[in-house]
């Protein structure tokens, strides 16, 4: 056996070590507030210059190249992946003391949407959950929000045809996109595998967790709801009952997690864009989003109308076509390029372009998101 006095003196000098670690660390804590509020101050002078020049609060390219550029010169040893999150709450916070803006989404509470939009602004912002895509565009456009975060595009089940028909109606400009991927859990309120007699979700989850479900959870009885939000909260009604949904909304429901990322495909990701505010400056890495209306029965039409974009060195990131409400067999083309809409090449295959259309519009041109990450569902 050791020498009881000699443990004691090797626990004496191990918390002696330990405090004055900690001691350090809540020096270094205290130096960090100092400097973010020296942040702070600077911040509410721009907001001044801002309110001065009625200039727009939130500036997606600022914001992204900040946070890029803080994470490409990382050398410590503080994990570079959560840098994001930090310095996103960091602009958030001090944003909000230039103006604490309100951000519309679909709602309800704990949906994609929702996730989407505490991506874009963090924790300092108000959000409004609204019924339908119509709804968010509605709710901007009625100075109810600021911004607006609808989805555009899923990596699995393409374009959300809702959010490109509203967007054809309204005169708001996109100036910011992001990107998560979707990260499903399975949710309870004891959050133990045993106890699940039931599975509820939104019908695309339900099926895109299928083979998990299968492995580990044979002749449970599934159930679908209007929304994984819905079923987040029938599982806090229900003890037996476990709702697959995100993260977020299990946190918004006191939920347990009785697993996460139970999706079958890990690759499956949504595409969202931000609305409202002032049309965005070029930021080095923009996307422009072009409607252009072109007629079917004109043979070779679509041909024509993309040809100037590659005369011109543009490059087309996507393409999407969907019917013009009351004009039969006219359609609509959604295209984004890369480059911004102030750019001369830009805007040469534009107006080159228009000569064949019948009508056309630039919906917005605004920062590419680097943002892709852990996202939640809807």
């Amino acid at each position: 056996m050791g020498d009881p006095k000699a443990q004691r003196r090797d626990d004496a000098a191990s918390d002696e070590a330990l405090a004055r670690l900690r001691g350090a660390i809540d020096a270094v804590d205290r130096s960090l507030l100092a400097e973010l509020n020296k942040r702070a101050e600077l911040v509410k002078q721009v907001g001044e210059l801002k309110r001065e020049g009625r200039a727009t609060v939130y500036r997606a390219g600022r914001e992204r190249d900040l946070v890029d550029a803080l994470t490409r010169s990382n050398v410590g040893a503080f994990p570079t992946s959560g840098l994001r999150a930090v310095f996103r709450e960091i602009v958030s916070a001090t944003r909000s003391l230039e103006a604490r803006l309100r951000i519309a989404y679909l709602g309800p509470e704990g949906t994609f949407s929702h996730a989407a939009a505490r991506a874009a602004f963090g924790e300092q912002a108000d959000y409004v959950p609204v019924a339908t895509i119509g709804d968010v565009i509605t709710a901007v456009e009625r100075h109810e929000a600021d911004h607006g975060v609808v989805p555009v595009e899923n990596s699995t089940d393409g374009v959300v045809t809702q959010t490109l028909d509203a967007l054809i109606e309204t005169r708001l400009a996109l100036c910011g996109e992001t990107v998560l991927r979707i990260s499903h859990c399975l949710l309870s309120q004891s959050g133990g595998l045993e106890d699940v007699k039931r599975v509820a979700s939104h019908p695309q989850p339900l099926a895109q967790c299928r083979h998990w479900l299968d492995r580990h959870l044979p002749g449970v009885t599934r159930f679908e709801t209007p929304s994984t939000a819905a079923a987040a909260a029938l599982a806090t009604k229900e003890a037996g009952t476990a709702a697959i949904a995100s993260a977020l909304a299990g946190e918004l429901a006191g939920l347990a997690t009785v697993a996460a990322n139970i999706e079958d495909r890990r690759d499956n990701t949504t595409r969202f864009v931000v609305l409202g505010g002032d049309a965005p400056a070029p930021s080095g890495n923009d996307l422009t989003s072009l409607a252009y209306t072109v007629r079917k029965s004109e043979s070779g039409a679509l041909h024509r109308l993309l040809a100037p974009f590659a005369v011109h060195g543009v490059n087309l990131t996507s393409i999407q076509a969907r019917p013009l409400k009351g004009t039969p067999w006219e359609y609509v083309f959604f295209i984004d390029l890369e480059g911004h809409h102030s750019e001369q090449r830009v805007q040469d295959a534009c107006a080159d372009a228009a000569k064949v259309a019948t009508s056309w519009r630039v919906l917005g041109s605004f920062p590419r998101a680097t943002n892709l990450r852990a996202g939640e569902t809807g």
